[in-house]
């Protein structure tokens, strides 16, 4: 009974270490709070439409400007790998950045009546805060997790946390937007960076790093490297189109609230719902990518990928929208985590901030740029036509799937050196 018992455990319970179990514990809690900050996008999203007028498309592009800070993302990795702020390479920019947010949450606050130079101005600088945050919180990730094996299951722990806030957001946004209260929500986009202030603050355990020099030299050596690594790029290449197919994301908040006329509260309740099975989606990523491999969990991933897509030609009343967004609100959350173990794996030493933050601003850019394709086909055709052409471009990405040699990049993961030691204190 007892080996049973024990292999149960290190199964669904693969953090052995003190250390392991602190980092789990601080990547759930920031990636918590990191969800929190789209509390407002609901009523954002609703006061572009109604007392801006914006079209769907024009929605779409004033997500590319507050999106920006994402897309630079690297520039942050690398500041992180190369030059350490105060003796340390993560733990003082984290408690600059998430102060950052925090302010300029307030300031969102403060303003009063939205316009939309006011709208992105503010909600850039709480996207630079949240995004530098995020970069260094994925930087720890992957150079602890790589040696261990544990990408997946830190990516688990983490997308669990988000989902578990963004079922708070569909409830408490959709509630936001429903009673126009917009700047409530900003007081909420607020308070979350501090929440992840404070547990930097307690739970990041770092090593004072090397001279200013050293850690240069090092970081410039893995990225030289990783440039001239045809792996990185092919990884970079596929995780692009894999998620540049036309988004039927804001086109369909279109479709529900002109088309289907769904109130703003049940607009909410879906996302809640969606996000609820997404916590199971990500919870079932951790046992998943230690027993199956990731290869697989790739070409599965794309499968259903298109059989989501495609059911979306049935979302024509509140039931079908229940039952469509909750089963592939947990199925795309494994999707999303196979491609980005794909992308940590993938990444090089000593550039661990630099490269998956690069890596991640391509999937930023993909996702973006298909929310804009997406609007403007579906201003141009139908909504019909919107999710046929999708889900083609989504099945396309298997014949790519033959360039990328997964294999082998799980093979040179495993490879990698241990984690850095940390402090027995916080430091």
């Amino acid at each position: 009974m007892m080996p049973r018992m024990s292999a149960l455990t290190d199964r669904f319970l693969p953090f052995k270490t003190p250390d392991a179990r602190r980092l789990a514990m601080l990547f759930a809690i920031v990636y918590f709070s990191q969800g929190m900050y789209y509390v407002a996008d609901q009523a954002r999203n609703l006061a572009l439409k109604e007392t801006l007028g914006l079209s769907p498309a024009q929605v779409a592009t004033f997500g590319t400007i507050t999106l920006v800070p994402w897309l630079i993302k690297p520039v942050y990795g690398l500041i992180s790998d190369a030059f350490p702020l105060f003796g340390r390479r993560r733990k003082s920019y984290f408690l600059l950045t998430s102060a950052l947010a925090t302010l300029a949450g307030l300031a969102l606050w403060f303003h009063g009546e939205p316009t939309y130079r006011s709208l992105a101005i503010g909600l850039f600088v709480v996207g630079l805060g949240i995004a530098f945050t995020d970069v260094l919180t994925d930087a720890m990730m992957v150079e602890n997790g790589k040696p261990l094996g544990l990408t997946g299951a830190f990516q688990s722990v983490q997308w669990t946390a988000i989902n578990i806030a963004i079922l708070l957001v569909g409830i408490i946004g959709g509630h936001l937007a429903e009673y126009r209260m917009l700047q409530t929500g900003f007081l909420l986009v607020a308070a979350f960076p501090f929440v992840a202030f404070v547990m930097g603050a307690v739970f990041i355990h770092e090593p004072p790093a090397k001279s200013q020099r050293e850690e240069f030299r090092e970081a410039l050596a893995g990225i030289k490297h990783a440039i001239r690594d045809r792996t990185l790029w092919v990884v970079a290449g596929f995780i692009f189109f894999w998620t540049f197919s036309p988004s039927i994301g804001i086109p369909l908040f279109y479709y529900q609230t002109d088309t289907l006329k769904f109130s703003q509260k049940f607009i909410g309740y879906l996302g809640s719902l969606a996000a609820g099975a997404s916590i199971i989606g990500a919870a079932a990523y951790a046992p998943l990518s230690r027993r199956v491999s990731l290869h697989r969990l790739i070409v599965f991933s794309i499968a259903l990928g298109v059989v989501g897509t495609l059911a979306y030609l049935f979302y024509n009343d509140q039931w079908s929208a229940i039952v469509i967004d909750t089963t592939f609100g947990g199925i795309g959350m494994i999707t999303q985590l196979a491609f980005m173990d794909l992308a940590a794996k993938a990444c090089p030493k000593h550039a661990e901030g630099t490269f998956f933050a690069l890596l991640m601003s391509v999937y930023n850019v993909g996702t973006q740029g298909s929310q804009v394709f997406g609007g403007y086909v579906y201003q141009w055709t139908s909504y019909s036509t919107l999710v046929w052409i999708s889900a083609a471009m989504t099945g396309a990405a298997y014949l790519l799937l033959p360039l990328v040699n997964i294999p082998e990049i799980e093979a040179r993961a495993r490879a990698a050196g241990p984690p850095p030691e940390v402090d027995a204190a916080p430091a």
